[in-house]
């Protein structure tokens, strides 16, 4: 099975299960297995073991590791980060309170910000200026830094972050801040801002740097421990990150730069649901990821993620643009929501059932897996309507309890509304179910779609199972289960490509380009992307892409302009203008003739060519044969229980066709047609649900 193929190992650490997905050659293994919170390479593993052995192979034989984690996320959202202090210029200790001045709700006097992951109390400020233009004004008082050590390591500290104002103009006086810290301090994280996040704006950027150094610890030691696991089982491969922009990156690179990893396993799965988007032919898809911690939610047009310079983790209000903690980085553009599998539900004050953010993880887990977990999980409520298979989730590894969800469900939520277990899981079914609905709705009218018209492809343990009731909620008439979906975020990472980019600020404007300067400036960033990327890419073609982030001067936000991969002249000029303008006209409707344009930020990408999926030809559909079975499931909307078929997918083929109510199960995953749905399976093996004529 071995010969002559090559082994391709991805892993995907989530807050709940630990996905794993082995290529050789064309035949493709996977595996869940529960996260190991406290040492997540014991599960990755432990997990690697078993694939291992189901393939007749050795951790010696892999020949590329690609590895995607919500860990840095997860790490954010439930503040189980570094002990994280913050040094910043003198008048600047509260840039992260301050944010930009904006309200993200001006009508609410009651709103909840996001709390800053470096606390008011580990905020420190030392003397020091460099302007705009990088020329110093006042020098780095280092005597002043070294007396903030001592105050540092009695309050504990476990990481710092730097962050001067206009440090991307000037790095120096970060870095020998960071040098004195590193001196005084030795084992201590230290993250600057000009190393991060290069860009002006000091809100995005100290905020940027924090998150950094926030999940540094946590990132690094987890990532140490793993090569050292790994070179004691013989492993000899490549190993890679997977980056939040949808690329993937050497652990080197990681260990510095761990906020680059804050939406990796999310961006494996907008990559994912992109190829099965060019497989189908389906251009436009709103890709719907829900795991065990998160729901993720991304709007793919012509096969290709929308992507985007700024990324909110932890929104206080959930779907308000400006109420998370802005993580300035390349990254796939997506709204993420705390509603997975493992988020718990209770009633609030006002006698409402709300789900999450909090999640059961792995440890204890939902009450259904016997864990010690108390109360109840989305995936409690899932059991109890019926929708799960107890005896097979998770391909029989897991076996789950109907009875302590039905428990859980009435000492939670139940009996504080008089309602049976079975209505209460379906209160939270029905509450979580509006959570992914709404934040579909809003993600797609921040970008002006209307997102019925959009197919929704599903994946993740938990989102074929509400799939159906989320498109019945948002008008999608068709949805999309791939293959694999149970790990589709790590199927996703063995298609991403290597790559890098670099994003940097330099203010120019366009009637007074010094085309010298900012071609110099581009070929740097090329020299230095190319060198993170040309190594891991063993030989095969890189390509650039170019980008100035331009906008009329005044104005409060860029558009991405594309430039040539070459040297700029000033012959260039005219032409940026008008691709600027056309570019501003097709968002506003009409440029400003004449108007001055300015550009605050250049970037650069270095990457290899994606692994491009073939097209799958149409079937014909037939009746499904028999069903391997029946569930008892609650209709929530009739309040009774009727006898629903069961289906394997794995004995479905190419063509089937059901009617609903149904489940269709796999090992990885269930998924549920609803009434309102037909579901076939297409000739990708792709479960297909339309739904039903008037």
């Amino acid at each position: 099975m071995l010969e002559g193929a090559e082994v391709r190992l991805a892993v995907d650490i989530g807050g709940t299960f630990t996905d794993i997905v082995l290529d050789v050659g064309e035949v493709r293994k996977t595996r869940k297995v529960l996260t190991t919170p406290q040492r997540p390479e014991q599960a990755v593993l432990d997990g690697m073991r078993l694939i291992l052995t189901d393939a007749c192979a050795h951790i010696s034989d892999i020949d590329v590791f690609i590895h995607g984690t919500t860990l840095a996320t997860n790490a954010i959202i439930e503040r189980r980060g570094a002990k994280t202090a913050l040094i910043a210029t003198d008048g600047f200790r509260d840039v992260l309170d301050i944010g930009t001045e904006s309200r993200y709700d001006q009508y609410d006097l009651t709103i909840d910000k996001p709390k800053p992951l470096a606390p008011r109390g580990l905020r420190f400020t030392v003397p020091e200026r460099i302007d705009a233009h990088g020329a110093v004004r006042l020098p780095l008082d280092e005597a002043a830094v070294r007396a903030l050590a001592p105050k540092l390591r009695e309050l504990k500290v476990e990481s710092v972050a730097i962050a001067f104002l206009h440090s991307y103009a000037n790095p120096e006086h970060e870095r020998r801040a960071a040098a004195i810290i590193g001196e005084e301090m030795p084992g201590v994280s230290v993250t600057v801002s000009s190393a991060v996040c290069p860009e002006i704006r000091e809100y995005e950027r100290t905020s940027t740097a924090v998150a950094n150094a926030y999940v540094q610890p946590l990132i690094d030691g987890y990532l140490a421990r793993m090569a050292e696991a790994l070179q004691i089982e013989q492993f000899r491969g490549a190993i890679y990150l997977v980056t939040s922009g949808g690329g993937v990156t050497s652990i080197e690179t990681a260990r510095r730069f761990p906020v680059r990893l804050v939406e990796s396993g999310p961006a494996g799965g907008a990559i994912f649901a992109a190829q099965i988007a060019a497989r189908l032919g389906e251009s436009k898809v709103l890709s719907f990821d829900m795991g065990g911690t998160t729901a993720k939610i991304c709007l793919i047009e012509k096969y290709q993620p929308e992507t985007s310079r700024v990324f909110e983790v932890d929104r206080a209000a959930r779907f308000l643009k400006g109420s998370g903690l802005p993580v300035r980085i390349p990254v796939i553009e997506m709204v993420e929501i705390g509603a997975g599998g493992g988020s718990i539900a209770h009633v609030d004050a006002m006698k409402r059932v709300t789900v999450g953010p909090e999640s059961a993880s792995s440890e204890p887990g939902p009450a259904c897996y016997g864990r010690g977990g108390e109360r109840p999980a989305v995936t409690d409520a899932d059991v109890a309507l019926g929708m799960i298979d107890p005896d097979a989730f998770a391909g029989g590894t897991i076996k789950l309890d109907p009875e302590l969800s039905k428990k859980a469900l009435l000492s939670s939520v139940g009996n504080a509304l008089g309602l049976s277990a079975e209505t209460a899981a379906y209160a939270v079914h029905e509450v979580v179910c509006e959570n992914m609905a709404s934040a579909a709705r809003v993600h797609a009218v921040e970008r002006g779609e209307i997102v019925g018209q959009h197919t929704l492809i599903a994946f993740g343990g938990a989102a074929p199972l509400h799939a159906a009731r989320v498109a019945e909620k948002i008008g999608v008439s068709r949805v999309i289960v791939p293959s694999n979906a149970g790990v589709g975020s790590a199927v996703g990472f063995l298609a991403a490509p290597i790559a890098y980019e670099l994003v940097r600020s330099r203010h120019v404007r366009l009637d007074d380009f010094d085309t010298k300067a900012v071609s110099e400036l581009l070929q740097e960033m090329v020299t230095e992307a190319r060198a993170l990327v040309e190594p891991g890419a063993a030989g095969a073609p890189v390509r650039e892409r170019r980008a100035a982030f331009m906008r009329y001067v005044g104005q409060g936000h860029e558009i991405t302009v594309e430039l040539p991969n070459r040297p700029l002249t000033s012959a260039d000029l005219a032409g940026l203008r008008q691709k600027f303008e056309a570019d501003y006209a097709a968002m506003f409707e009409r440029p400003i003739p004449g108007a001055a344009i300015e550009v605050l930020s250049w970037s650069v990408l270095a990457t290899t060519e994606a692994r491009n999926p073939s097209v799958v030809a149409a079937v014909a559909r037939k009746p499904a044969a028999k069903a391997s079975g029946s569930r008892k499931f609650f209709d929530g909307r009739a309040g009774e229980v009727i006898e629903i078929p069961l289906y394997r997918r794995e004995d479905m083929a190419p063509g089937a066709t059901i009617a609903g109510p149904a489940v269709i199960a796999e090992d990885e995953t269930s998924t549920f047609v609803s009434t309102s749905f037909d579901a076939h399976i297409d000739g990708a093996g792709s479960i297909v649900m339309e739904r039903k004529a008037a």
